[in-house]
């Protein structure tokens, strides 16, 4: 019989308090919380051997087939061009010294630069695949520490959020609080919290991709140069989202609606670009009718998903004005807590 194994996990829609889940930007602001939540839609992940003398990457997505030798798996090509963007997925195979006999086959869950924290995602998934197909012992934090290490490496870009690769692996709805020893997950997930996200926010795809307006670097330099004001707007951020935490756990999600508004409006006053004329135009639009009471861009936005805040009776009316916009709705759900 052929080993394999399989894995799926979800890509998040982070709510408030991203670009906190900098360190140690995260630690420096004191008492931070990041919230996000695991969505129905997901990265799969299938394993299996194969009589080959090196890995064969299938794409479902680009319904294309890749081979690369085993004696491509060095430092020197991973830092080179020899596996192009499969370089994420390489160097956690090499990480397990998977590098000969094996077929890996990967779909995404979210379409290309959307902000979701799409390979973040995968990379956990992935990960998570290789421990049962190694018949390794799985730890979570282990796993997230390992493939945001890797996943560094190939961005060269600077400090990283940690936010991306945790809905994958717990599910549900997240508040990720950062300790002097780990980052802290508290579940928030409840079947009446779960309906009012459902039913009050609609996730966008703006059909372009994500240009990283946030850029994790110079907001690392402004924060501790005190430049740019965006030690002031991360402690806003901080307080917003400190806010929404405890609205969620009192149960008055509508006031946590209005705070995941205004913190998307103060993201957008802190960052300019996070929100370009397409979004801005449709949101406005929407807004002049009534429709919606706020929007909220997903990841470094300028471009990529956004959420938009409506009453539920305004749902259809949304719906239709997105499609008008040659714009894209990405059904999805709040997945229960693994």
């Amino acid at each position: 019989m052929v080993k394999s194994a399989s894995n799926e996990g979800s890509v998040r829609v982070d709510l408030l308090g991203g670009t906190l889940d900098i360190v140690p930007i995260n630690q420096v602001l004191r008492n931070t919380i990041t919230l996000n939540l695991a969505t129905s839609l997901k990265a799969k992940v299938i394993v299996e051997e194969v009589d080959y003398e090196g890995v064969e990457f299938v794409s479902i997505d680009y319904e294309s087939t890749t081979r690369h030798s085993s004696v491509d798996f060095t430092n020197e090509d991973f830092e080179g061009e020899t596996f192009g963007p499969l370089s994420f997925l390489a160097q956690i195979l090499h990480h397990f010294q998977l590098t000969s006999g094996i077929r890996l086959t990967t779909e995404s869950g979210s379409p290309p630069g959307a902000g979701l924290g799409g390979s973040s995602s995968m990379g956990v998934t992935v990960y998570k695949a290789l421990c049962d197909f190694t018949d390794r012992e799985f730890d979570r934090q282990t796993a997230i520490n390992t493939v945001q290490n890797i996943e560094s490496k190939i961005l060269n870009k600077g400090p990283c959020g940690y936010q991306d690769y945790y809905p994958a692996l717990y599910g549900g709805v997240l508040a990720l609080k950062a300790t002097d020893s780990a980052i802290a997950v508290e579940q928030l997930y409840s079947d009446s919290f779960k309906n009012f996200l459902e039913s009050h926010l609609t996730l966008v795809y703006s059909g372009k991709l994500r240009l990283s307006a946030i850029n994790n670097w110079q907001v690392y330099k402004d924060f501790f140069d005190h430049e740019n004001g965006v030690r002031e707007g991360l402690a806003t951020i901080r307080d917003l989202t400190f806010s929404a935490y405890r609205a969620i756990k009192d149960g008055q999600f509508d006031d946590f609606l209005g705070l995941l508004c205004r913190e998307g409006a103060q993201r957008e006053k802190l960052f300019s670009g996070i929100v370009t004329d397409d979004m801005r135009a449709l949101y406005l639009k929407l807004r002049e009718s009534g429709h919606v009471i706020g929007m909220k861009v997903c990841g470094a936005g300028g471009g990529g998903c956004f959420i938009l805040a409506h009453g539920p009776q305004h749902k259809e009316a949304v719906l239709k004005e997105i499609t008008r916009s040659k714009m894209k709705v990405l059904e999805f759900s709040v997945e229960a807590p693994l």
